[in-house]
């Protein structure tokens, strides 16, 4: 039976991949979710110097925190796909050798508080409050201008009023006092928190009062004064009001450690309060209960997941205003987010429309959860790393120290796959005391693999026991839940067996090794030979990769006891070879019929394998079609259409089922440009699409899931 072409219309040609930018092209391209790096390295050259390593900096990590996107070289060109992103802004920079900055000078965006930043904007149903509305439908921003005695200098505000604002209206505006962080400035507010797309799309869709907003800088070192000079500025220049009852004040990180304090203080001056991750601490501040309650009509505090660093802060502000009776509302634990405009953004969006009008939702936002305890971890030093942890909400979070060996370092980060897909991101961790931690997550159910990079060298988590035999440096781990089911061990008396078959290699001139599995209740006499799957790895890898890096075994001992696998020997071998066709025909499969109970039949036999493994896979299938009527590639394609067989492929291969990640895969438009060879060729073969992920092995475990099952089964495809 001809095996099934399951390519969409159009796939071939809807599907492309950002190829390398000229010098003067966009450095970034987004299209669908996915944000595609191309860096011109001369470019690179002429203002860092000679760097090894760059990467894309940007709120690209778990939770929307900081992380790494490393870029490759390719010809004249640095370049990397990430995605697909969740909708929403980004900002970005790039990074050379740790410490040499660079501003993308292809995007006009602009970041004021810090010139190295651009943005860019993931469109999509759960960012619509952030989306420009049509023109003439929004509000204004202006400027203001005031001056600051101490140090005697000029200082800026930027101010929002709303659509149709009238500066004759009998009713004064009210207004609220929107203040950035510490490190940031006036324009923050608008350039990173995407202010006015938020307050236009409330103001159009009704859901906020109509008022004044002032943004202003988070780092005044005498907030209040600061604070007072700024009213009495945009009071003589807007048609706002003076009174309490109609003033709000609200600010993000250290902006919102200020806001607490002078609200706590002074109570009355502001009758509704937001604090967006603040990080105030009880040293000393007096709290008058009463005079609070009596004159603040919402205070409403903010904090997203315990990678927030105002996590543990709030936990005790809150424990401390329970304390004293001071009357406060709490939106409940961000799980998504951690100490980032993302989570401000969000907090804005909940705040802004319970402003100076009477509202009856009180409770934390849906999906928010209680704050009942602070996040701790164990005392340093303590193994085996990384710490799982689980959130309210049940998520995890994988927290990493490493040894006090690194003290004296300067730049050490995390460089593992949690990126979307399965894409490798770098998080920098944070110095603590002689060693460095970092908190990553949350992370959904899968298996990870990680290493340090201490000043651009790879290290080992050596308090991690698990180890690559091919690349020392790695370590990993699994985050279990149902989507990672496949993944997990079985117990230890319902597996199969992984044993090592050494055999002697005339191609190699040596002993080599091979893993084999074989299945639960495995006969070495039966009747009945098993068929067997012959598995590659990739380039750079070896025979325990399989094993080691894409759960083979756990995949094929659940999809057994699930009753998905046809019971089968599966053999994993080494392709690090001059001629892998001689080397698997001649010396791998004869060594493995002499050594397990499995079948010489074309029929019972399947090839597949992984990127170079795979590319070994075409091979074999061109020079001896029919030898293996299964065939399984997995983000490999072809670069040349020659020498092969259509009718001979055809008529000797059940299955011919060709796999590759998404856009992120650097072999994504090869393997595309390969189907339309097959197809112009007349060579029958199935692909589903794109597999979600990149030329990684969170592709390549799904690829194994999904092709097993479906071997030695011609009913089956």
């Amino acid at each position: 039976m001809a095996a099934r072409v399951l390519v969409a219309a159009g796939i071939v040609a809807a599907w492309v991949v950002t190829r390398p930018a000229a010098a003067d092209a966009p450095w970034l391209t987004v299209s669908s979710g996915y944000a595609s790096f191309a860096v011109p390295a001369d470019y690179l050259q002429k203002t860092m110097g000679d760097v090894s390593l760059v990467v894309v900096e940007g709120d690209f990590g778990p939770s929307f925190n900081r992380s790494e996107l490393g870029l490759t070289l390719f010809g004249n060109t640095w370049t990397a796909v990430i995605g697909p992103l969740t909708p929403g802004s980004y900002h970005y920079r790039f990074r050379g050798d740790d410490t040499k900055v660079v501003k993308d000078p292809t995007n006009p965006t602009s970041v004021t508080s810090d010139p190295t930043w651009s943005s860019f904007f993931i469109p999509g149903d759960s960012a619509g409050l952030l989306i420009d509305v049509p023109g003439g439908q929004g509000g204004t921003l202006e400027t203001v201008t005031y001056t600051n005695e101490a140090p005697h200098r000029q200082q800026w505000v930027t101010v929002w009023t709303p659509p149709r604002y009238d500066v004759e209206r009998a009713e004064p505006y009210p207004v609220l006092y929107l203040h950035a962080g510490g490190d940031g400035g006036h324009t923050d507010w608008v350039e990173l928190g995407r202010a006015k797309q938020i307050f236009d799309n409330l103001s159009v869709q009704g859901r906020m009062k109509p008022m004044v907003v002032v943004m202003g800088d988070g780092n005044a070192l005498n907030f209040d004064g600061e604070l007072a000079k700024v009213m009495r500025s945009v009071r003589r220049r807007y048609n706002i009001v003076h009174d309490p009852v109609h003033q709000a004040l609200a600010g993000v990180s250290v902006g919102g450690s200020q806001v607490l304090r002078t609200a706590l203080a002074h109570p009355g001056e502001f009758a509704y309060v937001g604090s967006f991750a603040g990080l105030l601490s009880d040293d000393g501040l007096q709290l008058d209960a009463g005079a609070i309650n009596a004159g603040t009509r919402l205070l409403r505090l903010y904090i997203g997941n315990v990678t927030d660093a105002a996590y543990n802060p709030t936990y005790r502000l809150m424990r401390m205003l329970d304390s004293v009776g001071v009357g406060y509302e709490f939106d409940g634990v961000n799980p998504d987010v951690g100490h980032n405009w993302a989570a401000w953004q969000a907090n804005l969006v909940d705040f802004v429309p319970r402003l100076f009008r009477a509202v009856s939702d009180h409770h934390p936002s849906p999906g928010h959860a209680a704050l009942t305890q602070e996040f701790t971890l164990p005392a340093a030093g303590t193994t085996p790393t990384p710490w799982l942890t689980k959130d309210a909400n049940g998520d995890t979070f994988a927290t990493f120290e490493t040894t006090a060996e690194f003290t004296e370092a300067q730049h050490v980060s995390l460089w593992g796959n949690w990126a979307p897909g399965g894409s490798w991101l770098r998080v920098p961790f944070v110095r603590t005391g002689n060693r460095w931690r970092v908190t990553v997550g949350p992370l959904k159910p899968s298996f990870y693999h990680y290493q340090f990079i201490v000043d651009l060298v790879a290290k080992k988590d050596t308090s991690n026991a698990t180890s690559v035999t091919s690349e020392p440096t790695w370590s990993t781990f699994l985050v279990r839940g149902q989507p990672a089911q496949l993944l997990a061990d079985v117990p230890d008396d319902r597996g199969g067996a992984v044993e090592t078959l050494t055999y002697n290699s005339t191609v190699a001139g040596e002993q080599r090794k091979a893993y084999v599995w074989t299945p639960p209740g495995y006969d070495p006499r039966r009747q009945d030979p098993y068929p067997v799957l012959y598995l590659q790895h990739g380039s750079g890898q070896s025979y325990t990769d399989w094993v080691e890096m894409g759960r083979a075994k756990q995949i094929l001992d659940n999809g057994f006891l699930d009753g998905k696998l046809v019971p089968m020997v599966v053999v994993t071998g080494n392709g690090n070879v001059s001629d892998f066709t001689t080397e698997l025909l001649e010396n791998l499969v004869p060594a493995a019929r002499a050594n397990y109970n499995i079948s010489h039949d074309p029929a019972r036999q399947a090839l597949a394998g992984l990127s170079m493994g795979g590319f070994q896979t075409y091979d074999v299938l061109k020079s001896h079609p029919g030898e293996f009527t299964y065939i399984g590639t997995f983000s490999a394609g072809l670069f040349s259409p020659d020498g092969f067989d259509a009718a001979a492929i055809n008529k000797g291969t059940e299955l011919l089922r060709v796999y590759c990640g998404d856009r992120t895969d650097f072999l994504y438009s090869l393997v595309l440009d390969s189907l339309a060879t097959f197809g112009n060729l007349g060579i029958t073969y199935e692909f589903d699409g794109p597999t979600p992920g990149p030329h990684g092995w969170d592709t390549w475990q799904k690829n194994l899931i999904d092709f097993a099952p479906r071997l030695f089964r011609p009913d089956a495809g």
